[in-house]
């Protein structure tokens, strides 16, 4: 089951390419005519955008969302037993040992990154390694080595990348329209081709981050559930796991801030979004989570 899901995760991968992709070129094609008035160069230039954003997660994804998320890489004697539990959930899953990574924020939370299990690093909050016992900390370092074995981590990389890359162009557009930089009104053609594609462009810039979003949360429940099930199966202690979801269920959400993209990537909702936000999780309910850990 294992390798028919590192392969499913290969091809999804390359899905999520193709989906975020799409999304670029809607959103450049509305920025190159609002802005520059000229759709097929807002294109180009979206999709350049797009590539290098991806190509700096791909070959730099660790560094890269470690800085964003304001995480500290970490000798064996700063936390040791934290090092060495990482170490140990590696070694029983196979994989080479990742980079360790702290972030100081006393909210309790924990994600791995990279885009293959070479490059992996895995980041623990300062607050979860001091509110978790051995047992539910290998319970949560196994989840976060879970999605490393399992590439869910390449998946979750890219789409960091690729929707930051979204969020930041229809930001740009959006406040390139209120600053003045409109597109010009010296074009020919019909009335009726322009007011459709003036609407077109407005719902691309409010609607392609909201899509962005959609996505990573299509690909983002179901491997939260697969995760949560392989930690067991490496630490042959399903309560250690359970334990530490019910305190991270308790937990304050982040003092450090977390952009939408790359919350994600926690094991636990880092933002506790309330109120409409609530409709966009990417993580399933920690009760549910626990339900199924207690039934399996």
């Amino acid at each position: 089951m294992l390798y028919k899901q590192i392969a499913s995760n290969k091809r999804r991968t390359l899905l999520l390419l193709i989906l975020f992709f799409i999304l670029l070129a809607l959103i450049g094609s509305a920025v190159g005519y609002l802005w520059l008035d000229n759709l097929l160069g807002g294109v180009l230039i979206a999709l350049i955008i797009g590539v290098i954003y991806a190509a700096s997660m791909i070959f730099q994804s660790t560094n890269v969302v470690m800085s964003m998320n304001y995480a500290r890489e970490i000798r064996v004697d700063e936390y040791p037993d934290y090092y060495h539990v990482v170490e140990d959930m590696a070694m029983v899953a196979q994989i080479p040992m990742p980079r360790v990574f702290v972030i100081d924020d006393p909210s309790l939370n924990a994600f791995a990154t990279g885009s293959s299990p070479k490059n992996a690093a895995v980041a623990a909050t300062s607050g979860i390694l001091e509110a978790l016992n051995r047992e539910e900390l290998e319970g949560v370092v196994g989840h976060e080595i879970s999605h490393v074995r399992n590439y869910d981590i390449r998946i979750s990389t890219i789409a960091v990348a690729l929707a930051s890359a979204v969020t930041l162009i229809s930001s740009f557009g959006g406040r390139m329209m209120w600053w003045g930089g409109r597109r010009s009104n010296n074009r020919e053609g019909s009335a009726g081709l322009e007011i459709f594609l003036l609407i077109f462009s407005l719902l691309a810039l409010v609607l392609a981050p909201l899509a962005a979003s959609l996505v990573q949360l299509a690909i983002s429940r179901q491997r939260e559930y697969l995760a949560d099930a392989s930690s067991v199966e490496l630490t042959r202690n399903p309560q250690g796991l359970i334990n530490a979801l019910k305190k991270l269920e308790q937990s304050q959400p982040m003092q450090q801030h977390v952009d939408d993209a790359s919350a994600a990537l926690y094991i636990s909702d880092p933002i506790k979004k309330r109120g409409m936000k609530s409709l966009f999780f990417t993580h399933p309910p920690i009760a549910d989570r626990i339900a199924r850990l207690e039934n399996a």
